[in-house]
């Protein structure tokens, strides 16, 4: 469960021959710990009949149907599609009738992560019990006047188009919810309710409820649920979303600036889409990583839905096995401060990106270079065995810090199986580090000739190519495929030149290794990084053969005509030499 929650509820027909509401409640099964939980209530219409069929029908197709829905929808997105389907099946049944039938109210509650969302229709209603404060989330559907609040102005099934009314805020461990229908709300007056909260479980509260209810005269159905928060686990990615889409996004700062407790010192990186600075807490004198959108961007949805897969998933790797090469995120302030804006505060490395080394030495020792791109296939290999595709390896993003240890930085396009759509769709990634197949570059054909098609999506063999161009360049301060621009695929119609024939410093065991890394033939490649850690930690002691080199059709599929039109040119000009010179 994503939460410890105390769920009571009490539904009784009162002085009604029927009990024409109904509720229910729903705990996620396992491995959907992430959707939450979510109860509903529901009062059926009496005018016209079947409202029992319609309060039931209506909860239990939410309550079930909201679990076979996406993770990666908004829950208001959900609970939309599931109440419209449901509303919509109802109004056809009305259409034929008349008058209209099987009516009903709706509350429903998701709990989901560390907030709620509360969709309602009619006047059954929820009120948010917090500390000292008594909070009415709903508003009745009513026709305004004292002698005609039974009257509806919405209900499920009445109308083909149902608006319904959406809330969402955060959580807090002691927070409790209450559902009510109006046999209870109506009879019940709210300076009473700290009554109904000093009980100690959730189901004495609930029936406490319907008895006081009953005892003051209520001459209706009678439903009451009640939900308690007892406690919390971390934020997940819906979260993170919520943040990501109500908060601002921070101008652009200055050195020197302030925010949230923070001075600015620096401003790191300008890629035109995110903006990074070196932040201060005066406080502790502590150094962070501030990252955020450019302010061009603060309205894209997308880029802050991206930014904040980010952040979720940089907070999910800090329990796992790879969280000590990796740059912990702060999810709550250092300085104590709330967010006045949405960024990200990852803790700040001394040291420098092996971009940076590349930049001032132009290439790396042998010794220096596997060690480094050792330490990176141990924690792609603890990533991929989580599903997480990293999309951007290269020197830029891998860190060697003071302390000895080398960082993998930038999670921002990595592939976790619960990013946006609008990001897996996303051509992301350096293109020189980029394996052939996402260009739709397909090096073999089942004839063994070279073949173009569609892309193919990253996987773990791509990281593990773009490592393997990121060892190459560290070693001979060149790229195996020279630098490559968006969809060229010409780069990729030649094997790369052995690295020691620009370094002679590299072993030729290390010469077989690197090949067999950027190969352009997927199948030729390692598929694992345990493998390619295995090559490198074997060295020369078990060299690995050398990849054949590519056929010369396959390396260049136009060979076969270039070949054709010589012969036809040298044919012609063998011809006209005998016209024109040789005896008749």
């Amino acid at each position: 469960m994503a939460f410890e929650l105390d769920i009571g509820f009490v539904s009784l027909a009162g002085r009604k021959d029927i009990n024409e509401d109904f509720c229910a409640a729903m705990l996620p099964a396992e491995g959907q710990e992430d959707m939450g939980s979510i109860v509903a209530i529901a009062d059926g219409v009496s005018a016209g009949g079947m409202g029992r069929e319609a309060a039931q029908t209506t909860v239990t197709s939410l309550v079930r149907d909201y679990y076979g829905t996406p993770e990666t929808w908004d829950t208001t997105v959900a609970l939309d599609r599931i109440i419209g389907a449901q509303n919509a099946w109802l109004a056809g049944i009305n259409r034929r009738r008349q008058p209209a039938m099987g009516l009903t109210t709706l509350t429903a509650l998701v709990l989901r992560g560390q907030s709620y969302t509360l969709a309602h229709v009619g006047d059954s209603r929820c009120y948010l019990l917090r500390e000292d404060e008594t909070l009415q989330l709903t508003h009745d559907h009513v026709v305004n006047h004292p002698d005609f609040r039974h009257q509806l102005l919405r209900s499920v099934g009445v109308e083909d188009h149902l608006v319904v009314d959406y809330l969402q805020g955060e959580l807090q461990v002691g927070d409790s919810f209450v559902l009510l229908t109006d046999g209870v709300h109506g009879r019940l007056p709210e300076r009473r309710w700290r009554e109904c909260a000093a009980l100690p479980t959730a189901q004495e509260a609930a029936r406490w409820l319907v008895d006081t209810a009953h005892a003051a005269g209520s001459d209706d159905n009678l439903t009451a649920v009640v939900v308690r928060v007892r406690g919390l686990l971390d934020a997940n990615l819906h979260d993170a979303n919520r943040a990501a889409q109500s908060l601002p996004i921070p101008p652009r700062l200055r050195v020197g600036e302030a925010i949230d407790g923070f001075i600015v010192t620096a401003l790191v990186a300008d890629n035109g889409i995110n903006l990074l600075y070196q932040l201060r807490d005066p406080a502790t004198q502590s150094l962070y990583a501030l990252k955020t959108l450019h302010p061009a961007r603060a309205h894209d949805q997308d880029e802050r839905a991206m930014l904040a897969h980010e952040a979720w998933l940089a907070r999910r790797m800090v329990s796992s096995r790879a969280a000590g090469n990796l740059v912990q995120v702060h999810e709550q302030l250092p300085t104590g401060q709330a967010r006045s804006a949405y960024y990200l505060l990852y803790d700040w490395h001394g040291g420098e990106t092996l971009q940076q080394t590349l930049d001032q030495q132009h290439r790396l020792g042998a010794l220096q270079a596997v060690s480094a791109a050792m330490q990176t296939l141990r924690v792609l290999g603890l990533l991929h065995r989580q599903g997480v595709i990293h999309r951007d390896i290269k020197p830029a993003n891998l860190h060697q810090g003071d302390d000895g240890v080398l960082r993998v930085l930038d999670l921002g396009v990595a592939l976790s199986g619960r990013e946006p759509e609008s990001m897996r769709r996303l051509h992301a990634g350096t293109p020189s580090y980029i394996n052939p197949e996402q260009w739709g570059h397909h090096s073999k054909s089942n004839n063994g000739s070279a073949t173009e098609g569609e892309p193919e999506l990253p996987d773990a063999q791509s990281d593990l190519f773009a490592l393997g161009v990121t060892l190459y360049q560290l070693l001979t301060g060149k790229l195996p495929y020279g630098e490559v621009l968006p969809y060229q695929l010409g780069r990729y119609y030649r094997d790369p030149t052995a690295p020691s024939r620009h370094n002679p410093e590299v072993p030729i065991w290390l010469d077989h290794v690197l090949l067999k890394a950027v190969a352009r033939d997927k199948s030729q490649r390692f598929e694992t990084a345990e493998e390619f850690l295995l090559a490198l930690e074997r060295g020369a002691s078990r060299p690995l053969t050398v990849p054949p080199a590519s056929a010369l059709l396959q390396r260049d599929p136009t060979m076969l005509w270039k070949l054709l039109l010589g012969f036809s040119v040298m044919f012609n000009l063998l011809l006209v030499y005998w016209l024109l010179f040789l005896p008749k």
